[in-house]
């Protein structure tokens, strides 16, 4: 299993409702980041194709980093220009420094400055015998979805100013745990103490720092690597999955003006679980 958010997207739910939905068709973009610049990384499907095409309908330029899903990656492009707006792609991995420094210098060659960066590309491989955890996958997982989290933010620093917006993609197993996710769920962990720690310090530069932490939602990383899933979801007290399309517009809110009072947050979108923090 080799993903970065990957599949197939569609703005539609089919009437199995296995598959992702990016947003409503009744939702209505009042221009809340109009003429803001993000990049969004592991945006090419799922929660991040959600998250591009709702920032796009509400005034934003995009910039897409994706590991190989050129279709994926092209679908969203589509989707965003829509919208009557910009998307650059970037295609790569992004747990290498290389590829991040690339990325770094074409959005400030394009674009300048940036206003928004969303750390969302994520992989996970579902163990449940923890002694098939192997040292390979525990630094692949940390490499994708932490270590590379913590530089790319300190690098992207530099295109920003006062009044931007970090926002990290972390998990409710952040909070409950996951007994065939260990390493995975300690990736998110380490997550929310990063965006805790991180809004601490950049609070005197006026650069605010928050975090989504989704529950069970349909993306393409759960048709990829859960066998049951016909019962993904059912365990909430909502007796479901959620869909993209439910938990972008929380992204939009934290890169907008409406959570100009907001730092070190993370708003929880599971569902119904109730977790501390």
């Amino acid at each position: 299993m080799k993903t970065q958010n990957k599949s197939k997207s569609l703005s539609k739910v089919p009437k199995d409702g296995l598959h992702p939905e990016i947003i409503r068709k009744n939702y209505l973009g009042s221009k809340k980041l109009l003429n803001k610049k993000a990049i969004i990384s592991g945006g090419d499907s799922g929660i991040g194709q959600a998250v591009a095409v709702h920032f796009a309908r509400e005034g934003a330029d995009v910039a897409i980093i994706y590991q190989e899903n050129d279709k994926d990656a092209r679908e969203t492009q589509k989707l965003v220009e829509k919208e009557g707006q910009q998307c650059i792609l970037m295609k790569g991995d992004i747990s290498k420094k290389a590829f991040r420094t690339k990325c770094l210098e074409r959005v400030k060659k394009q674009w300048k400055t940036l206003d928004i960066l969303v750390n969302n590309a994520g992989i996970q491989f579902p163990k449940t015998d923890f002694e098939k955890i192997t040292d390979d996958q525990i630094s692949k997982t940390f490499d994708v979805n932490i270590i590379s989290m913590i530089s790319f933010t300190r690098d992207c620093l530099e295109l920003m100013n006062k009044g931007g917006r970090i926002i990290c993609t972390t998990s409710v197993t952040a909070y409950r745990g996951s007994d065939h996710l260990i390493d995975y769920s300690s990736t998110k962990g380490a997550i929310a103490t990063f965006i805790r720690s991180l809004s601490v310090n950049l609070a005197e530069k006026k650069i605010l720092v928050n975090g989504v932490a989704p529950g069970p939602i349909w993306t393409p990383l759960v048709k990829e690597t859960f066998e049951d899933i016909a019962s993904f979801g059912k365990d909430t007290p909502l007796k479901r999955a959620g869909q993209p399309c439910e938990v972008a517009p929380a992204y939009v809110f934290l890169a907008s003006e409406d959570s100009s009072f907001i730092t070190g947050e993370i708003i929880h979108i599971n569902g119904g679980d109730f977790v501390g923090g």
